[in-house]
């Protein structure tokens, strides 16, 4: 079973202090304001969060948990934004929009990772913020690791010249279009809108607001091989678009519990041809403008061989 864009291991970052992080609502639509106290909500996203947890491993993926304690950092719960792995032994770090984001990163992660996987380079592009640039990782871009390309919307958090710059280290071809939701709102990130897995993609193709450039994602996706499955955008308000395919026991689709109830019987039969569903209940997590693709940060490197001392 080829593992290279459903990736068997994964970094989760359990959030002590969640909450809706006030510094991204300008132009995250699906940000929503708790209706209850703030230590309430952390109750509820830590209960989540473990379910969610509990739930990756029984079917058979690692997950590598970080605790964040910080009061600083409420999106800390997301950190596919902050770096990205790689076949071969790479590793992006990268720029963030808001300030309080950029306080995500941390190199004790980036430790495990050279100590658990084979880590060859890492490159950090993360000191660009001094020149407000930013390339918000697996958010910004949905990566086709099969077909190298990088699709991405076109939006603050993705500059297009840090963009190419990716592009040329990691050897992906970069495609860009713009997006907007049935309010005429610009998408923040692509992952919002689609995401790929072995054999299908899932995408709101009606949210590409050029219609030539629309053709152009549906047949690079089709010319992949994948089965295409074309989302609404009602489907999109309820995170369809932020899964993520994973291997453990077997291929499955990682998606929050509310994405999973909006797919019809025909969208769900095509993906269970591939993979297996994985439903994950997080709603309030889900308050704060991202599901279950943001959770979790892909590991696409190879593990250390152990040997026997």
């Amino acid at each position: 079973m080829s593992t290279l864009q459903a990736p068997a291991a994964v970094v989760m970052v359990r959030p002590h202090h969640f909450t809706s992080n006030p510094e991204t609502r300008g132009d995250n639509a699906f940000q929503a304001q708790a209706d209850t106290n703030a230590d309430t909500i952390s109750a509820r996203a830590i209960a989540e969060f473990d379910s969610a947890v509990a739930a990756l491993r029984d079917a058979g993926v690692t997950v590598h948990v970080f605790e964040d304690t910080s009061r600083d950092t409420p999106d800390s719960v997301f950190p596919n934004n902050w770096f990205s792995t790689h076949a071969g032994g790479h590793v992006a770090v990268y720029p963030m929009f808001a300030p309080n984001r950029r306080r995500e990163r941390r190199w004790d992660v980036i430790e495990m990772l050279k100590r658990e996987y084979r880590v060859q380079d890492v490159i950090d592009y993360s000191g660009l913020e001094q020149d407000s640039l930013s390339l918000e990782g697996t958010g910004a871009m949905v990566l086709d690791h099969i077909g190298r390309i990088a699709y991405t919307v076109k939006s603050n958090r993705a500059d297009p010249v840090l963009l190419e710059r990716f592009c040329t280290h990691f050897n992906y071809e970069p495609m860009v279009f713009e997006a907007c939701d049935d309010q005429g709102r610009d998408v923040y990130h692509t992952n919002v809108l689609m995401g790929i897995g072995t054999d299908y993609a899932l995408i709101c193709l009606d949210m590409i607001r050029d219609a030539t450039r629309r053709a152009e994602v549906r047949q690079r996706l089709e010319e992949s091989g994948r089965s295409v499955i074309d989302l609404s955008a009602a489907q999109i308000q309820n995170f369809l678009g932020n899964t993520f395919e994973l291997t453990g026991h077997r291929r499955v689709l990682a998606l929050s519990a509310r994405a999973a109830q909006a797919l019809t019987p025909d969208q769900r039969a095509v993906i269970e041809r591939s993979a297996e569903l994985l439903p994950l209940s997080i709603p309030t997590l889900e308050t704060a403008g991202g599901s279950v693709r943001c959770m979790l940060a892909g590991i696409h490197l190879s593990p250390r061989q152990r040997t026997m001392q």
